[in-house]
């Protein structure tokens, strides 16, 4: 059966029967969760049952950012505290090998927790590279300020969920970094000369082009695209995140519904899918923007499908982990770096 180029969040901890009757008649090519979403464990792994039956594909990909930190939709009671990417880097700058295993573990975890869930795709590692100055919507979400050091904690937080049978999102290409306004309600612009952006931004997003996903970041970068954010720019998603740093996967915006983008939900829906990215993204669970959404959408086909099949097929069955150990060691590692900062 054919699905819509759009992933969908919905509005409350169990679908309506509005809800479910659009979700049946538009049919999602997935789902994202949010705190509005969650209550405890059962009713989560309900929810996600209750959304891939609405659309009849049993197989169809639940999202959620589950970063640890300030971004963690999983919280207590239910589930651990995990930490801010930024506790990786104070490690790494210890002994590298404490940063890549402290990621590691972290994100093996993480995935532990959503496996138990049916979620299957987790929006993560960040590979933006901040500047001083900038917005502190990345802030200390980010593993370092050296291109090498993110990606290389960006590839071990990418292995453990990967080996926990999560698939991971690469974000916010081609970097948020910069960003001197939240997008969730301004657009920021960026001066940055286009070598510099080259050297350092990309520079972190280049040696993880393999992964099976990515999100787009909700930012201009004038001296590539004065008026238009990664998001609907073709020169941007065309030049840099599939030419420069040479990202192949399936390339999803960021959430269309944020204020940093102009225009009508129906417009903006329009500018993502010409851009050139293959899954428009709507998260705030609103049925008439979802709607709309819905009605700008191609139906999955051509390259974008085969991008998706081939997203797809890397997930794999988790392998074996002893959780209660791996969550000792991760603790006494943030004791490290507690201790080292």
């Amino acid at each position: 059966m054919s699905t819509r180029a759009f992933i969908t969040g919905v509005a409350g901890l169990e679908l309506t029967a509005e809800e479910r009757a659009f979700l049946r008649a538009e049919r999602p090519w997935g789902f994202i969760l949010f705190k509005r979403n969650i209550d405890n464990p059962a009713q989560v792994a309900g929810l996600v049952e209750e959304l891939r039956g609405a659309t009849g594909d049993l197989d169809a990909p639940v999202l959620i950012d589950q970063e640890g930190g300030r971004v963690q939709r999983l919280a207590p009671p239910h589930w651990p505290v995990y930490p801010p990417g930024a506790i990786f880097g104070v490690l790494y700058d210890i002994d590298p090998e404490l940063g890549l295993k402290a990621a590691w573990l972290s994100s093996r975890l993480i995935a532990a927790d959503l496996v138990d869930l049916g979620i299957t795709v987790d929006c993560l590692p960040l590979a933006d590279v901040p500047v001083q100055g900038a917005d502190a919507v990345i802030g200390n979400r980010a593993y370092g300020t050296e291109p090498g050091k993110v990606a290389a904690i960006a590839r071990a937080v990418t292995q453990g969920l990967e080996q926990g049978g999560i698939l991971p999102v690469l974000k916010h290409i081609p970097g948020h970094g910069r960003a001197t306004a939240d997008t969730h309600f301004k657009l920021p612009v960026v001066d940055t000369s286009a070598a510099e952006l080259e050297a350092i931004d990309f520079a972190a997003f280049r040696p993880l082009a393999d992964l099976p996903m990515a999100m787009t970041a909700h930012v201009v970068f004038s001296a590539l695209d004065a008026v238009q954010p990664a998001t609907t720019s073709a020169t941007i998603i065309e030049q840099v995140i599939r030419g420069s740093i040479g990202f192949q996967g399936v390339l999803m915006s960021d959430d269309v519904s944020m204020n940093a983008l102009a225009g009508t939900i129906a417009e903006r829906t329009r500018a993502i899918v010409a851009a050139g990215c293959d899954i428009v993204l709507h998260c705030n669970g609103k049925l008439d923007e979802m709607r709309a959404v819905a009605a700008e959408t191609p139906l999955l086909a051509g390259l974008a499908l085969r991008r998706i099949r081939a997203a797809l097929a890397t997930r794999l069955q988790p392998l074996p982990f002893d959780r209660a150990a791996g969550r000792a060691e991760l603790e006494a590692l943030i004791g490290r770096a507690g201790a080292g900062a």
